[in-house]
């Protein structure tokens, strides 16, 4: 591979080619690839399956599946995208006609997490083609197999210096990328790391997107329908092993309702992946930890919690095996917000929850902490739910079932605060990399002629006297 230097010179001089390409000649490469995608579909899942466990299937259904629509909506739109805005006339110059018109960032850098190391790594190459950039990807060093698959991938569709696949750790390679002078900086990971990502974006004024995460909460209401609830939260927690973005992190649930809650938890989650702890373990359809001091991790959590008081309904620390990468499916009651597990993002299937004993005191609960990436609300009021939704904000939110509302492209998907900067998905994955720039053409008649200077003279009569009338006496 070339350098990291060479390959952005490369690009630079590129750029201008790209951006200039039609939306069929877009169109074209998007199909390509996902061509690809679907003949090499099996190399992917072998390569994830290497990197940590994700079974077949829910690979399919949470990564190419996804990654499969989110390039067909592009494909279905893009013409309609690509053309320009007209935008409403202004009353002081009638004849002019003023455009929003879409044209490509530039030179892109892509930085993709490994939790979902295919869908978080085509999703945004698709957006940035679709609008017509160039771009550097980086996929995540922690799945390597996965990495290499999507370096060849890529390789076997686009010339580097129109995307390009770089390897290697953050420290090594990210560091060296985030110092060029990129056009603008997607970066998906966690908010420590995108901070940094940002501040390197604003010593060269690079645009920024940053899908970070964060403890999203799930708001149990009192009228809430118990079984219905705990099988979704225990799909929605124990997908990929926890490892995800917008996971239910945490519970907050009426008192009375917190251990029919955790128990009914509890059941679906031995009738999902097994009735005994050995079986769990040994199960096909559950996801490892990416790594083993992630589960080290994970046990010290589950750990603190219980010296703290808390109670394991199912799982906990002594079930931890770091070096088989698996963290058990644990449940925990009587948590309390001093608790080491309440303080960051778990990132692993672990249920900590909370009682609360008025609506007033989980909304609040929500309040003081750092705005998440999703929200989930579970019960039947509408009421309730209207007032969570009013007096709350998350980067999404979802009620009655978790995880879901990611998949309308129709949507934006983004966070908020310490959550994450900007969105994408759909139109606003284009929009994401593009610049709306604000085109206006001169009509045949310029009412500003009127306007020019020297203002007010002795001399002044007819139009340019009653335009400067008007003109006072609108604008003040």
């Amino acid at each position: 591979m070339n350098s990291l230097e060479e390959i952005f010179e490369a690009q630079g001089k590129m750029r201008w080619a790209v951006a200039n390409t039609t939306a069929r000649e877009r169109i074209v490469k998007l199909q390509k690839l996902r061509k690809a995608i679907v003949d090499r579909q099996q190399e992917f899942y072998d390569a994830v399956w290497a990197d940590f466990h994700k079974p077949r299937t829910e690979a399919w259904l949470t990564e190419v599946f996804p990654a499969l629509e989110e390039i067909d909506y592009n494909i279905a739109h893009l013409p309609d995208w690509m053309e320009d805005k007209p935008a409403s006339w202004s009353w002081m110059f009638p004849l002019n006609r003023s455009v929003s018109h879409f044209e490509p960032k530039g030179r892109v850098l892509i930085m993709a997490p490994w939790n979902y190391p295919f869908l978080l790594f085509i999703a945004p190459v698709a957006a940035a083609v679709a609008a017509g950039n160039v771009v550097i990807a980086k996929p995540s060093h922690k799945t390597p197999h996965v990495s290499e698959f999507l370096e060849s991938l890529i390789a076997g569709i686009f010339e580097q210096h129109e995307i390009a696949v770089v390897q290697g750790a953050g420290a090594e390679v990210g560091d060296r990328l985030l110092a060029l002078p990129f056009d603008h900086m997607f970066f998906t990971g966690s908010p420590q790391v995108g901070a940094h990502v940002a501040e390197c974006a604003a010593k060269v004024h690079a645009g920024i997107t940053l899908e970070l995460g964060g403890k999203s909460p799930t708001i149990i209401l009192d009228d809430v329908k118990i079984a219905d609830a705990a099988r979704k939260i225990a799909w929605g927690k124990c997908l990929n092993a926890g490892q995800t973005c917008i996971a239910p992190d945490y519970a907050l649930c009426p008192r009375r309702l917190v251990q029919p809650l955790a128990e009914a938890v509890a059941d679906n989650i031995k009738q999902m992946y097994g009735d005994t702890e050995e079986a769990r373990r040994s199960c096909e359809n559950f996801v490892r930890i990416v790594e083993s001091r992630a589960v080290e991790r994970h046990k010290a959590l589950i750990e603190d919690a219980i010296a703290k008081g808390a109670k394991a309904v199912i799982g906990g620390a002594v079930y931890c095996e770091s070096a088989d990468r698996y963290t058990p499916a644990t449940v925990l009651t009587d948590v309390t917000p001093d608790m080491d597990i309440m303080q960051s993002e778990i990132f692993g299937p672990i249920l900590p929850i909370v009682a609360y004993d008025s609506l007033d005191e989980a909304i609040q609960f929500v309040q003081s902490r750092p705005k998440p990436l999703a929200l989930y609300i579970f019960g039947k009021s509408s009421r309730d739910i209207d007032r969570v939704l009013r007096e709350t904000t998350s980067g999404s939110t979802c009620v009655n079932h978790c995880i879901l509302q990611i998949e309308n492209l129709s949507v934006p998907f983004g966070g908020v605060g310490m959550s994450g900067t900007g969105n994408y998905h759909g139109i606003y994955g284009f929009k994401t990399f593009s610049h709306e720039r604000n085109v206006m053409h001169q009509g045949a008649f310029d009412p500003l002629s009127f306007l020019y200077p020297p203002y007010h003279k002795a001399s002044d009569k007819g139009w340019r006297a009653i335009i400067q009338h008007l003109a006072k006496k609108v604008l003040g």
